[in-house]
């Protein structure tokens, strides 16, 4: 295993053979691509020259390189070929048959130093191994997809993989410019084993008419700043592809949140197996394209489409920094907004902040002065609920307590005109407890902004079953005014976002606790992986961890799923004190300002 990884095989050439093979060539690699289809063989070759062909034209190699790269890519049906490799990266399809009967094939092909790699993501590499006569040279080789774009490459080793194995393919990683993680053999191992949670939650959550696809994709790419929504990035993986990946999952954790959704079982036996098959959960222009075409799910510009009230001035209860972020808000589009908070300093200071917020908008070049001036003069800081006497929409934005919220609503029932439209910020808590508060329950709606307000485009429109439609109407139709995207949700916990992305949170805690990968790896296998702008320690720190316990406790609390029970490393460290970077301790530790 000293010898130098130069000729590499590469066996199965379809979309991720190729990606790798493309990795590879481009770095200098003799590269042997195997396929037991001559049609593949070609295809494989052609969309290596259209690939590098680009690669030129955006300047990122030179004709020259481009040439040098396509003589190192050889195509051959033969596993025979493989003879002379020192590393063979299988990606066929995932079976344990296919799988463990190709390395029995190469075990009486190649020498016995070569080292074999399984690029699985759903299978156990250790049961991969135990098939091969020499199981110390097996290991898996996790590229991600499109493997010349992503960065992450997980290095999977078994109970009986060789130490030296590990670090050529770990040291060959590093050579091909990418950044390589250590992880431990289990189904999905740390991004898959934390994505394919998560896309089965999104799944089961569309399955259940919560919400609709366009809704939950939205939400997670304008509330987390995701590269794709989830039931986009499963068409993109393939409805059957991840239905296995997530049979895998399941049968070694026995995790409900890893049974796979039914409507995956549903999509895949129609056939309905996303862009490859031209519908999936959306329907695409053709079989393999990108480019998605409406259909009998789209919802209509029209639809469900009523008069909503009339809203000319708005009422923010609160002075913390989600009341002051949403007043902000509805004065830059031009409504007259009171800012109402327990104290009238407490109230001057929230406009305070404001005042602050916009004169870095000025300083940055995105505000002019004139109309930053006249934002703050629609804004009137009040010491008092009294003076919502007259708005048309009063929006709630204090502590997460439902008795504080409820006896909040209680006096905005008495104090604001009949019609006007009631609101609460709430992510987590009963939309309806608040609106039972209340002798108008009709007029009572949720509208989850997310943090920092004046920034994040999403709101969540949340209906209870006593809202009435032109509430709904109204609300919708508020949002479109301060330029804020909503989508619609019923009244659960934690709506489309945190109902998401909280399990996910809880899940990345479970592997530190189990030992299974680091905090670091974690992060970073989830930004180099999944395209996530923050790993999930990094976010949990930010969020702060008795925020984000608060939030465990409400959806373990409505679902009663056993795998949504917060992860006991949470509790203690909520317990210790170490909340984030708010107390300078998380999962981390940071400089005190």
């Amino acid at each position: 295993m000293d010898t130098p990884l130069s000729t590499i095989a590469v066996v199965g050439l379809g979309t991720m053979g190729i990606g790798i093979a493309e990795v590879l060539t481009r770095a200098g690699r003799e590269v042997i691509g195997i396929d037991v289809s001559d049609a593949a063989a070609r295809q494989a070759v052609a969309a290596l020259e259209a690939s590098t062909a680009r690669a030129v034209q955006k300047e990122r190699i030179t004709e020259g390189e481009r040439l040098d790269a396509l003589a190192r890519f050889r195509t051959f049906s033969d596993l025979q070929a493989a003879a002379d490799a020192q590393l063979v990266i299988e990606v066929v399809p995932e079976s344990y048959e296919l799988k463990q009967q190709l390395f029995r094939e190469l075990d009486a092909i190649v020498s016995p130093t070569t080292i074999l790699a399984t690029g699985t993501n759903a299978l156990s590499v250790t049961r991969l191994a135990a098939e091969s006569q020499h199981p110390e040279r097996v290991l898996g080789l996790h590229f991600f997809n499109p493997a010349p774009a992503m960065k992450l490459v997980e290095v999977v080793s078994s109970v009986l993989t060789a130490p030296p194995a590990v670090e050529a393919v770990t040291e060959l990683a590093r050579e091909l410019g990418k950044e390589p993680v250590a992880v431990g053999d289990r189904p999905g191992f740390v991004a898959d084993g934390l994505l394919f949670g998560y896309l089965n939650q999104a799944a089961a959550m569309y399955g259940a008419n919560y919400a609709s696809r366009e809704d939950i994709d939205a939400a997670m790419k304008l509330g987390c700043g995701l590269p794709m929504g989830p039931l986009a990035l499963l068409d993109l993986i393939g409805v059957d592809t991840a239905r296995t990946v997530l049979e895998a999952m399941y049968s070694a954790s026995h995790d409900r949140l890893h049974a796979p959704a039914p409507i995956l079982k549903q999509l895949t036996e129609a056939g309905l197996t996303g862009r490859k098959a031209g519908r999936g959960f959306y329907t695409y222009v053709a079989p393999g394209s990108r480019t998605v075409v409406p259909d009998a799910q789209t919802p209509l510009e029209s639809a469900g489409v009523e008069a909503g009230r009339t809203v000319r001035s708005v009422g923010v209860a609160g002075s913390g920094t989600m009341a002051s972020g949403i007043a902000e808000v509805f004065a830059k589009t031009g409504y007259n907004v009171v800012l109402a908070a327990r104290s009238q300093e407490k109230a001057d200071t929230a406009k305070g902040r404001i005042a602050k917020s916009l004169e870095r908008s000025v300083t940055k070049g995105r505000l002019t002065a004139e109309a930053r001036d006249e934002t703050l003069g629609r804004i009137t800081a009040a010491g008092s609920l009294d003076s919502f006497a007259d708005v048309d929409l009063a929006v709630e934005a204090v502590a997460e307590d439902l008795a504080v919220k409820q006896q909040l609503f209680g006096t905005l029932d008495k104090i604001c005109k009949p019609g006007a439209v009631l609101a609460t910020t709430t992510s987590s808590l009963p939309v309806v407890a608040c609106a039972r508060a209340t002798s108008r329950p009709q007029d009572v709606i949720g509208m989850h902004f997310f943090n920092p307000a004046p920034a994040m485009k999403l709101v969540e429109v949340v209906r209870t079953v006593l809202t009435s439609d032109d509430v709904h109407a109204t609300v919708r139709e508020v949002c479109g005014k301060i330029r804020k995207h909503p989508v619609d949700c019923g009244d659960r916990a934690g709506f489309i976002v945190n109902a998401l992305l909280f399990p996910y949170l809880n899940n990345a805690i479970k592997m530190v606790e189990q030992h299974y990968a680091t905090l670091d790896d974690i992060d970073a296998a989830m930004k180099l992986g999944g395209g996530y702008p923050m790993g999930p320690f990094e976010l949990l720190d930010v969020v702060g961890l008795d925020v984000s316990l608060a939030i465990e406790k409400v959806l373990h609390s409505e679902f009663r799923d056993p795998g949504l029970a917060p992860a006991p490393l949470l509790e203690h460290l909520v317990a210790a004190g170490c909340l984030g970077r708010k107390t300078g301790r998380g999962f981390r530790e940071y400089a005190r300002r």
